[in-house]
């Protein structure tokens, strides 16, 4: 921003599921990342050298004791000033007012159009009495930016504060994950396990319902639909089950997937396939170094999963040319990698100048090759079908050496799974036992 600049962050409002029932409410994550702030509908106005304007204003709900007893206390703007050590804050009834007056002497505006349309309309409007106003000296900001290109670089490189977030909700996706390991059995279901999860979450103190994303638990043939959340299916004997689930703490996301068997064993073609995805999730970690293009990683993963392919019996050829024709792709059909964050797809480009962007301490990614083999797949070996496999981690590039990976305690050798299947005293509220 340059001296004269505005810029404008609306918050999240609150979403009518039905009738006069909302969607739990989640804070919209720019306005979260710049301000702290949990209720519904409030606005940050941001400016420097604005005749008239403080720095930073935030608008919010103003005290209302009625209100509040039936919604919560709420934090008004003294508490914005007292509590989140805002310079200047007001009541959402003000925003119109003192914007207009602020965009006055704004030279330009930075501010994402298409995204709120509240707040567009009042830009809009704003801008238009402006307008109609010229020739009384009155000018309009002379041009509107998108401040999401320089904010979601901030977001992109994540502090200590940030990193001991998403380090923590690592530590209790962990606990999730080894929980719903304990507890499955043939005769369960899945939505036993995706309760288990979120049980978890909540009761280590996780925001919101406790997860980033809606959980997948898929068993068997649900494996392959890549965002199957349904979660209502049977946990049979002789299947896998695919959890991908992550806890969000504080606004951060854990983002991991495992696979285990219901019976607690790996059959000989389940424990092939494991196998294979295993070595190219971790021939894919071993690219995130400092330094690398973003896009090894992928490519990292493909390789492996190209030589899988073939020893599986898969494919014929050799893995160079299943790689360079693209015959992998129907059973690996997604990319290895995402930024990870206040988004569980987190903000931040991934090419600079049209190149794949080298990796630079402290991004945080995910790292999750997969295969599915759907059941009704008749180009693969019988054994195969109805199998669904991906293992996917949570990374932070330091600056020297090998990665942090934060979700290195979920249990991932063949080993270590089976172990944390078989394991003892697994147990939750209602008498569920593993």
């Amino acid at each position: 921003m340059e001296d004269g600049d505005l810029a404008l962050f609306p918050g999240a409002g609150l979403q009518v599921r039905n009738h006069d029932v909302h969607y739990p409410f989640r804070q919209q994550s720019d306005f979260w990342y710049l301000t702290g702030h949990q209720e519904a509908g409030s606005l940050l106005m941001l400016a420097k050298g604005v005749d008239g304007c403080a720095e930073e204003t935030l608008f919010v709900l103003p005290k209302d004791p009625e209100r509040e007893t039936w919604e919560g206390i709420r934090l008004g703007p003294e508490g914005a000033k007292s509590s989140l050590g805002f310079a200047d804050a007001h009541p959402l009834s003000a925003i119109s007012e003192r914007v207009g007056k602020a965009l006055e002497g704004a030279s330009r505006l930075w501010y994402r159009l298409g995204e709120h349309p509240e707040t567009d309309s009042l830009v809009s409007e704003a801008l238009a009495d402006l307008r109609r106003r010229v020739r009384t000296g009155v000018r309009p900001p002379a041009a509107i930016l998108d401040p999401v290109t320089v904010l979601h670089e901030q977001r992109l490189f994540k502090d200590p504060t940030e990193l001991d977030c998403l380090r923590r909700a690592g530590t209790i996706t962990e606990e999730g994950h080894r929980t719903v390991m304990g507890l499955a059995r043939p005769g369960g279901t899945e939505f036993e396990l995706e309760a288990a999860l979120h049980w978890v979450f909540r009761s280590n103190g996780c925001d919101g319902a406790g997860w980033s994303y809606p959980s997948i638990v898929a068993s068997g043939n649900h494996a392959c639909v890549l965002h199957y959340t349904s979660n209502d299916g049977p946990l049979t004997d002789g299947d896998m089950v695919l959890v991908d689930a992550g806890a969000e703490f504080k606004g951060y996301a854990g983002d991991v997937t495992r696979c285990f068997p219901v019976n607690g064993s790996f059959s000989a073609p389940q424990r092939a396939v494991y196998e294979v995805v295993l070595a190219a999730q971790e021939a894919a970690i071993a690219k995130v170094v400092a330094g690398n293009p973003f896009d090894e990683i992928h490519q990292a993963a493909r390789s492996k999963i190209c030589e899988g392919l073939v020893q599986l019996g898969v494919v014929q050829g050799t893995a160079s040319s299943v790689e360079e024709s693209g015959e992998y792709k129907p059973w690996f059909m997604h990319n290895t990698s995402h930024w990870l964050g206040l988004d569980v797809h987190d903000a931040g480009s991934y090419h600079v100048d049209g190149d794949s962007r080298p990796l630079e301490p402290g991004m945080c990614l995910t790292v999750e090759p997969g295969l599915y083999f759907r059941e009704d797949d008749s180009t693969v070996p019988e054994e195969f079908r109805g199998l669904g496999i991906r293992i996917e981690d949570d990374v932070v590039v330091i600056a020297e050496g090998g990665p942090e990976i934060l979700s290195v305690g979920v249990p991932k050798s063949i080993e270590a799974v089976e172990e944390a299947c078989a394991a003892q005293g697994v147990s939750l509220p209602g008498g569920v036992e593993g």
